[in-house]
């Protein structure tokens, strides 16, 4: 199994990183902040355009490390990364299911039905955790309703229908969202998602790490020799990750969701930490990015029992594992692509 190696991220405008013999560099204020052996790294995140030097980047290129730029909200901008690995004909094969609907619904079924899954197994992981102290009669019935739009997707005969159902259920789930929430409960209120802008504080955590996840599942796809551009469930548009989002529907839940529940519950965050501009865009101050970094970061290095490997692996690897199991099904290695569900 693939090794668990690590990402570096690079929040602050003023760092520069560079290359000094097999380690990676970052310098601030043109002092030393860190430095870390390349062995161990596979990624290299940049919140803004921050100075690479050339024999970095050709190092990087070379070694399969890639590295992305994102926004300061944490929207992508461009990536970078050498020669293009993986089987050609792993991506042709790639192309026709997705050109097929019949095909892409066999994969797209499973991907709704784990995320629809997942979302419920967390909503119940609240009753059980907060059962006793607090009226949990509206999540109990989210969680029952839920269930039995499972089996409706299972039996979804269209792209249409099945879209209807993962919106509806992603609105039930969402509408129990705020009830999750058991601390700074005055400034951390979720009504509903908003998305391009964020209209609160828990959309601008939710925005900022789900950027983050579909980042990482962005390249563990193109790892795997797949085009993260063409996906099966959301629809193809130029510049959007359509095949990284689609696998990103299963962690959502599991990784993203319980990041930003635990930034807010654990109070790693508080209102002072994000800024409302005049569009009324809510934005994540500079410590408030880093505590989700970090957040996230410990989440990916928690090791768990995988599902359906039974074996020990982390977190951070799931995307590694699921973009496997998926290039397999494509290549005909195994009769159906199984996704990602927590027991």
């Amino acid at each position: 199994m693939k090794r668990h190696l690590n990402t570096l991220y690079i929040t602050s405008p003023d760092a520069f990183i560079h290359k000094e013999g097999e380690t990676f560099v970052v310098e601030l204020d043109g002092k030393k902040a860190l430095q870390a052996p390349a062995a161990t790294i596979e990624n290299i995140v940049c919140f803004g355009f921050k100075p690479v030097t050339p024999a970095l980047m050709a190092f990087c290129a070379e070694n399969n490390i890639g590295i992305s730029y994102l926004s300061r909200t944490g929207r992508f901008l461009a990536r970078v990364y050498g020669e293009q690995k993986g089987n050609v004909l792993l991506r042709k094969e790639q192309y026709a299911i997705s050109d097929s609907d019949e095909r892409s619904m066999k994969i797209s079924r499973n991907i709704v039905a784990a995320k629809i899954a997942n979302s419920r197994n967390l909503l119940q992981r609240h009753i059980r955790n907060h059962g006793a102290e607090s009226d949990c009669s509206a999540v109990e019935s989210c969680v029952r309703t839920l269930a039995v739009n499972i089996s409706k997707v299972e039996h979804a005969s269209s792209s249409d229908e099945l879209r209807g159902y993962e919106g509806e259920c992603a609105s039930l789930y969402f509408g129990c969202f705020n009830s999750m929430i058991t601390s700074q409960k005055e400034d951390f209120v979720f009504n509903h998602r908003s998305k391009r802008p964020p209209l609160d504080n828990v959309n601008a955590l939710l925005s900022f790490v789900y950027m983050v996840l579909v980042n990482d599942i962005r390249s563990a796809l193109e790892t795997t020799g797949l085009d993260p551009q063409v996906g099966f469930f959301h629809r193809i548009r130029p510049g959007r990750p359509s095949l990284a989002l689609d696998i990103m529907e299963e962690y959502r839940a599991y990784i993203a969701d319980r990041v930003v529940l635990n930034l807010i519950n654990l109070n790693q965050v508080s209102r002072g930490d994000f800024e409302k501009k005049e569009t009324g865009e809510i934005r994540l101050s500079d410590k408030a990015r880093k505590e989700a970094i970090i957040a996230y970061q410990k989440r990916k290095d928690e090791v768990i029992t995988h599902p359906l490997l039974e074996e020990k692996t982390t977190i951070g690897l799931l995307p590694h594992i699921q973009a496997m199991l998926l290039a397999r099904y494509i290549r005909g290695d195994i009769e159906e692509y199984p996704p990602f569900y927590i027991k």
